[in-house]
């Protein structure tokens, strides 16, 4: 009833993907046909032959040449662990006392020109007759060297301690130092020229201590910055500073004792002076000096009438002023111009 259609059946090319079962394998190897992604990964990858993830050694049993690893037995590494627990128990214990150093320092420092400027007065005839008795000092001109000696150390004194001005009192202080050792004849004496060394290394270190507080004090010095002033001032008080500690050692009667103490001090000021662990030795120091002002410079413990007694008095306070410079060492540090600063940059 109806005609009959052939039907063709056309073969066509489909372009859908067969079945991943049906897709043949593919070559997961990148070496033999690198594309281009695997080329622009590799780009700044080196050589696979001279390339290790840990060239120092420090997660490899055996560390590469030129390192050597530390050993918990050596000597020396156990004087640095020691040094290290000491540093942290200091750093530890002196935090409440800590804000209080510069003030304690200063108010040590100048402490030999109160008690100077205490003794001038109560002992003022004593000061006279001895200037136009034995230095020669005409009527009139003993009296005005006593006088400007006490408001200049009373004043330079107490510009040191408030903070105000203190620049112009260290100077002012500077000035009755050297005046005092040519007025009392005793700039050739050894000890006396070596402890006012040391004072004058305490009196720098508040120099430098008020530094941090005013920016331009000296005007005239356009060349240097000013860290390089610190820098420099601080390198000198830290010299300076040690002189006490040398003066101690050439006199007195040798033993065991102060023997031992002797080259343990001398240790620490050369560590001081160049700055080397210069905190913990300044506070060895500190500790040392005190000891030893207490114990050798008791003069308390002596009757008033004695003629002792005013020498070991000056000495007292003089190690006292010293003590205060090297707390402010303490509490500043070194400074640019030493071992520990030069490592920290190196």
């Amino acid at each position: 009833m109806f005609p009959r259609v052939q039907v063709r059946h056309v073969a066509f090319k489909s372009t859908a993907r067969p079945p991943l079962s049906q897709q043949p394998p593919r070559s997961l190897s990148l070496s033999s046909s690198p594309s281009a992604m695997s080329a622009r990964i590799n780009i700044a990858r080196p050589a696979s032959g001279g390339y290790s993830p840990d060239p120092h050694g420090f997660g490899n049993p055996r560390p590469s040449a030129g390192y050597r690893a530390a050993n918990p037995d050596d000597p020396v590494e156990k004087l640095r662990a020691f040094a290290r627990q000491v540093e942290d128990y200091v750093e530890i214990y002196s935090q409440p006392l800590k804000p209080h150093l510069p003030a304690i320092g200063r108010f040590l420092i100048v402490g030999t020109f109160l008690e100077d400027s205490w003794r001038i007065v109560t002992q003022w005839g004593d000061q006279l007759w001895y200037l136009q008795r034995h230095r020669h000092f005409p009527w009139g001109l003993s009296h005005i060297f006593l006088i400007l000696n006490v408001i200049t150390m009373l004043v330079g004194s107490g510009a040191v301690i408030t903070k105000k001005y203190s620049e112009f009192g260290v100077g002012g202080l500077l000035g009755v130092v050297i005046v005092q050792a040519f007025g009392y004849g005793l700039i050739f004496d050894l000890n006396f020229f070596l402890r006012n060394l040391s004072v004058i290394g305490g009196l720098l270190m508040v120099f430098t201590d008020s530094m941090y507080q005013r920016k331009k004090i000296f005007a005239g010095l356009p060349t240097l910055s000013e860290n390089d002033r610190k820098k420099y001032f601080l390198l000198a008080g830290r010299i300076l500073l040690i002189f006490l500690f040398v003066g101690f050692i050439l006199r007195g009667q040798w033993s065991i004792s102060r023997l031992f103490v002797s080259v343990i001090g001398l240790a620490a000021c050369v560590m001081v002076a160049v700055g080397f662990k210069a905190k913990w030795s300044a506070g060895f120091l500190v500790i040392i000096l005190s000891v030893f002002n207490v114990f050798i410079n008791n003069w308390w413990s002596i009757h008033s009438a004695h003629p002792q007694r005013d020498f070991l008095k000056y000495d007292f306070f003089q190690t006292l002023s010293i003590v205060g410079g090297l707390i402010l060492l303490v509490n500043m540090g070194p400074g640019g111009l030493s071992v520990d600063e030069k490592k920290k940059t190196y």
